[in-house]
C-alpha cells in the first residue's frame, strides 16, 4: 500500500470519527404543561441532549445550556394561567455551538431536569420540571370552591378523591385512531366530579383537573392532603393486539399491601403522618414500632375490605353499561392503590386499543354512563356504611333498614339481631301478632 493511500485512509478515518462532533442536535419543538403547583417544559430533540443548568437570583431564573444544539426559531409563549414561569427566552450562549435557555420565574422553585429516551410517539426529550416551593400558588377549581362553600350544620361530606390516569407529557395508551388515554380519563373524571358534587353529603377532590402530569407516588399523597375517604383511579386498558375488550376493576393485592405497610413502618415521618395523634402517644414507648405495625395493619385491612366491597358493587354497575373483561374484582400491585389509610380502587373503563371500544370511550353518552356506574357504586356503599360523623350517617338513621323474612326467623330472633325490642319492631311494622311469613318485608328501625 503506497504512502499516499495510507494518508488518505487516515484522513478519512479522522473525518468519520469527527462527524458526530460536528453534527448538531436540533430542537424540533417545545411543549409547556401547566399544573396548579408545578410547570413541565419538554424540549423535543433529534438526539440525546447534552445539558447542564443552574439557578440565578434577583430576579429568580433557571438557566439551561444545551451543548452542540441549534436554536428553535420561535419559542412558545407562556400563558397567563401559569403560576410559576412568566417567560421562556434565549440568552447569550457560553460558546458558538451551544444554546442557552432562560426560564424567568414568578416564585421560588425546585428544578428537576432530566433526559428521556425515545418511546412511543416521542423522540429524545429534555424535561424541565419546576416545582413551586410555595404551595399557596396552587389553584382550586371553581367547582371545588363552590363545594367547599356548602355549609352543613353538623355533618360532614364524604370526600371522594378522583384520579384521572396519566396526563401532560404522559399520554397513557393511544388508540388506533390516535385517542389519548389521558384525554378520556379526564373527561370521565370530570363527569364523575359533577355527579358527586351534586349529591348532598358527598364532595369530590380531583387529583388532576387539567392536562398535566402528576407523579404516581404523589397521587395518593394529594388525596390524603384533601382528607379523602375514598380514592378512585380511572384508566383505559390496552393490549398489543386489537382483540381484547371490556372494563375491569382492580384492588390492592395482599402481597403489595404487606410490602407497603413495611415501608411505612420503617419511615418514621410516614407512619406519624398516617397515625396522627396515635403516633404522638406512642412516641416514647419502647414498643412503638410494634404498636405502629398493629395500627397500620388494621388500617390497611379496613382499607382493603372497603376497596373490595366497593369494587364488587362497581362490577355489577359496570356490567349494566359495558362489556366486562373480568367479571370479578382483580388484585394487583398498582402504585395508586398502595395507601394504607385510604380505601382505593382502579377502574379500567375499557380497552382503548380496541377500535370499537376506543370509539365508545370517546362518546359523551358512554362516558356519562361509565361515570354514573362508578358514582352509583361508591354512593351505594357509603349509604350502607357511612362514616359516623357524616351526613350520610344522619340520613341512614332517619330511614329504616329493610329485612325480608327467611325460613326459621322470628320476631324475637330479629329483635336480638338488630338490637331492638320486639314491641318496637311490632310498632314500626304495625303488627298485631308475633306471626311472621316467609318473604314478608319488615322495616328495622335504628337501635
Amino acid at each position: 500500500m503506497s504512502r499516499a493511500v495510507v494518508k488518505l485512509f487516515i484522513y478519512l478515518m479522522v473525518i468519520t470519527i469527527s462527524l458526530p462532533l460536528w453534527a448538531k442536535n436540533t430542537i424540533n419543538s417545545v411543549r409547556v404543561w401547566p399544573s396548579p403547583d408545578s410547570t413541565r417544559v419538554v424540549f423535543d430533540l433529534n438526539d440525546k441532549p447534552d445539558f447542564s443548568y443552574f439557578m440565578l437570583k434577583n430576579p429568580s431564573r433557571l438557566v439551561v445550556d444545551l451543548e452542540n444544539t441549534n436554536e428553535l426559531k420561535i419559542l412558545p409563549g407562556v400563558p397567563p394561567k401559569h403560576q410559576i414561569v412568566s417567560k421562556l427566552r434565549y440568552s447569550k450562549p457560553k460558546n458558538k455551538q451551544s444554546v442557552r435557555l432562560v426560564f424567568e420565574l414568578n416564585a421560588a422553585v425546585k428544578p428537576v431536569v432530566f433526559a428521556l429516551a425515545p418511546t412511543g410517539p416521542y423522540k429524545n426529550r429534555l424535561v424541565v420540571d419546576l416545582y413551586s416551593k410555595n404551595k399557596s400558588t396552587a389553584v382550586t377549581s371553581s367547582t371545588q370552591i363552590a363545594a367547599k362553600n356548602r355549609q352543613l350544620s353538623q355533618e360532614r361530606d364524604i370526600v371522594i378523591a378522583i384520579d384521572a390516569g396519566h396526563g401532560g407529557e404522559d399520554p397513557g395508551s393511544i388508540g388506533p385512531s390516535g385517542t389519548y388515554e389521558k384525554t378520556v380519563t379526564l373527561q370521565i373524571a370530570k363527569r364523575l366530579e359533577r355527579m358527586i358534587d351534586s349529591e348532598q353529603g358527598m364532595i369530590s377532590r380531583m387529583v388532576r383537573s387539567g392536562d398535566y402530569f402528576v407523579k404516581l407516588n404523589t397521587r395518593t399523597n394529594r388525596a390524603r392532603e384533601k382528607k379523602a375517604d375514598f380514592f378512585v383511579s380511572i384508566h383505559a386498558d390496552a393490549f398489543s393486539s386489537p382483540g381484547p375488550n371490556g372494563a375491569s376493576v382492580w384492588v390492592l393485592s395482599l402481597r403489595r399491601a404487606n410490602s407497603e405497610v413495611g415501608k411505612w413502618i420503617e419511615d418514621q415521618e410516614k407512619h406519624s403522618e398516617l397515625l396522627g395523634g396515635a403516633a404522638d402517644v406512642m412516641k416514647d414507648a419502647a414498643n412503638e414500632k410494634y404498636l405502629a405495625q398493629a395500627l397500620l395493619d388494621m388500617s390497611m385491612d379496613h382499607s382493603m375490605k372497603t376497596g373490595l366491597s366497593v369494587a364488587e358493587v362497581m362490577v355489577k354497575e359496570l356490567r349494566k353499561v359495558a362489556k366486562l373483561h373480568k367479571k370479578d374484582p382483580q388484585h394487583a400491585s398498582f402504585s395508586v392503590l398502595k395507601s394504607p389509610d385510604i380505601p382505593s380502587i382502579l377502574v379500567e373503563t375499557g380497552f382503548i386499543s380496541n377500535p370499537r371500544e376506543e370509539k365508545l370511550l370517546k362518546s359523551a353518552n358512554h362516558q356519562e354512563r361509565l361515570a354514573k356506574a362508578i358514582f352509583t357504586a361508591i354512593k351505594t356503599y357509603y349509604l350502607k356504611n357511612p362514616p359516623d360523623d357524616s351526613l350520610f350517617a344522619k340520613l341512614k338513621s332517619q330511614y329504616p333498614t329493610k329485612h325480608k323474612v327467611r325460613p326459621g326467623e322470628s320476631l324475637s330472633m330479629l329483635a336480638s339481631r338488630y338490637g331492638i325490642t320486639v314491641s318496637k319492631l311490632k310498632q314500626v311494622n304495625k303488627l298485631s301478632s308475633n306471626t311472621l311469613f316467609i318473604g314478608q318485608e319488615l322495616d328495622i328501625p335504628q337501635s
